[in-house]
């Protein structure tokens, strides 16, 4: 059995839940979300929990439990904190800022890269090397946040990109590192 789709969704103060048939949608603070899941599962809302409840337990319809469950509980925290994905900047001469509402990057191109906010994704530059994605869909702010990421991903050598806090680049070692052959 699921263990993460047997859990409970607890329904925090100010948020609003309605389920209409295999569509969910989810109001709080923050805002408002909607999405449909697969008609096999039904999502219950019983006093101040969201219940996930799957027909029988064949592969499929085990794995869709644990996912939708998820999928419910990650709205519900989208409308009430948020998520945030935070980057970093590394090499001599990167850097960011923000003008408006677009994140003006200097990426070692000849030309600056420049990636606009949308009405779901905010960004915020704390300091010249750091970018802070956030939003209310944990999807979008992936799918943000890895567009941005590949405008200049980590490269192996000197380490030099864009890349998420707290990652771990595999570094390599140039043609110096190698002994002479002779």
């Amino acid at each position: 059995m699921s263990r993460i789709g047997r859990k409970p969704i607890n329904i925090p103060a100010g948020v609003d839940v309605k389920v209409d048939g295999s569509v969910v949608t989810v109001k709080g603070p923050k805002g408002t979300l909607t999405q449909s899941f697969n008609p096999k599962m039904t999502v219950a809302v019983e006093g101040a929990e969201i219940i996930v409840t799957r027909p029988d337990d064949a592969k499929d319809s085990r794995s869709l439990h644990g996912l939708t469950r998820t999928l419910v509980d990650n709205m519900v925290t989208g409308v009430t904190q948020g998520f945030k994905k935070d980057l970093e900047v590394q090499g001599v001469g990167y850097r960011v800022q923000k003008q408006g509402s677009n994140l003006v990057m200097n990426l070692g191109f000849s030309h600056q890269v420049i990636v606009s906010e949308t009405d779901e994704i905010k960004i915020d530059v704390p300091n010249p090397n750091t970018i802070v994605i956030s939003g209310i869909d944990k999807q979008k702010v992936g799918q943000f946040a890895a567009e941005v990421r590949e405008k200049r991903p980590p490269e192996p050598y000197k380490g030099k990109g864009i890349r998420y806090a707290g990652e771990y680049v595999r570094r390599k070692e140039g043609k110096a590192g190698k002994g002479a052959k002779g």
